[in-house]
């Protein structure tokens, strides 16, 4: 390789003492890429067989209520027909429990909004907070 202002051509020219050093930096670079790809992957733990013991705190689920409201608006505290009267004195009975129960509304849908309604406000004022409401699936 001539550089600068070698003569081209000469047989006389010593022979050149530099190193090229772009390949040597290409090699380095794919080697440093290939150790940090493999190294993460290469992780060495150590095996341990570890004692079984039952530390699990025993969790207790709550009950569901399922209170349900027809197309009429008959209420249905787990599929028993009541009134809202009696609906609060439940309501206020479930409240008191703990884990509170979590209460299941199911309603018609041909159901009046009012019907509805009532029987939420008459739920909270009981003191029930988890309410969900049930629908079906297409």
């Amino acid at each position: 390789m001539a550089f600068g202002n070698e003569p081209i051509g000469d047989d006389d020219s010593p022979p050149m003492a530099e190193i090229n050093m772009t390949p040597l930096v290409d090699v380095m670079l794919v080697l440093l890429i290939v150790f940090m790809i493999t190294i993460p992957v290469m992780q060495h733990a150590v095996k341990v067989d570890l004692p079984q013991a039952s530390s699990q705190r025993n969790d207790v689920k709550p009950e569901s209520i399922n209170l349900s409201i027809a197309a009429n608006g008959q209420v249905f505290w787990n599929n028993s027909p009541i009134d809202l009267n009696t609906l609060s004195i439940y309501a206020q009975t479930a409240a008191k429990k703990s884990p509170q129960p979590e209460v299941q509304l199911k309603a018609d849908k041909n159901v009046r909004y009012e019907s509805v309604a009532q029987v939420l406000s008459t739920a909270k004022r009981s003191g029930l907070t988890k309410i969900g409401f049930v629908t079906e699936p297409n």
